[in-house]
């Protein structure tokens, strides 16, 4: 019987213990969200982080600029929340027009202010084996796997990705707990042959149902990290349907890493917020 990895329920479990933080804390922490265009998938996901600050008593606030926004003003924004001790979580919402350089954009955040983990400093710390504030799908694969007790530690990892917000900081978090690890990405030839080996397979490789029952083994941990709108519906990488009774375990979409991504990102909110609290 396949173990199917409810992120709802790991989510739930998450929630439970950051009620219990915030009502400790001598702060209210608060989320800015930076949101560019009118890019409706952006929109919706900006929606669903401010209706879950309020269902965890957590403050946000959405602050809009058209497409047409100069990269200054951006910064000047980035700026002005970074000094701002009411703010404790600044999070930008990608993607971003072409015209705006995103690199520069992250490295002015404030670290301790960096929700989503992706400056230099705490990629930095994450590679180190320190981390604080982590990119939230990978740290929710992770929390996930800790939830269904699925060991990590000696197995083989195989990663479908390499970008900075999950490929990349996936196969650290899944070094750091001592997997052997392997990312796979649109240069490597023959795929198949490291992700047939491979006991834990996380796929975020932006293909709609691009891994099917053919690349994987009998018995794999597989973790879909794709989202995709095909038809009137959602799909992941994975071709879930052809390859469920494979698996020993396998996260739906939706319903699996999703939900986790913004479970991580309150709890990266409360982390800032208490980090913050302790600098003074």
């Amino acid at each position: 019987m396949t173990l199917i990895l409810d992120g709802k329920k790991v989510a739930e479990s998450i929630y439970s213990q950051l009620l219990l933080e915030v009502s400790l804390l001598p702060v209210v922490p608060k989320l800015a969200v930076i949101l560019v265009g009118n890019d409706p998938a952006s929109e919706t996901y900006v929606r669903s982080k401010a209706k879950k600050c309020q269902a965890l008593g957590l403050q946000s606030e959405t602050i809009k600029f058209p497409d047409s926004v100069s990269e200054e003003t951006l910064l000047a924004k980035v700026k002005e929340l970074n000094q701002d001790r009411g703010t404790h979580g600044i999070l930008i919402q990608l993607p971003l027009p072409s015209h705006i350089s995103k690199s520069r954009l992250f490295e002015s955040l404030d670290p301790l202010k960096d929700v989503d983990g992706l400056t230099a400093e705490n990629a930095g710390r994450l590679m180190l084996g320190k981390p604080r504030l982590v990119p939230c799908t990978p740290m929710g694969v992770m929390e996930m796997l800790k939830f269904y007790s699925i060991p990590v530690e000696g197995r083989r990892a195989v990663v479908l990705g390499r970008s900075e917000i999950v490929g990349k900081p996936m196969a650290q978090l899944l070094i750091n707990a001592n997997a052997t690890v392997t990312v796979c990405h649109s240069k490597t030839k023959d795929i198949g042959s490291f992700t047939r080996s491979a006991e834990i397979i996380v796929a975020a490789i932006g293909k709609a149902k691009w891994v099917g029952p053919d690349l994987i083994s009998e018995g794999a941990v597989v973790v879909d990290v794709g989202i995709h709108r095909v038809g009137d519906g959602l799909c992941g990488d994975v071709d879930y349907e052809k390859v469920e009774s494979k698996c020993h375990a396998i996260s739906p979409v939706p319903g699996g890493v999703g939900p986790m991504t913004i479970a991580i990102l309150m709890k990266n909110l409360v982390l800032a917020a208490s980090l913050q609290v302790k600098k003074g």
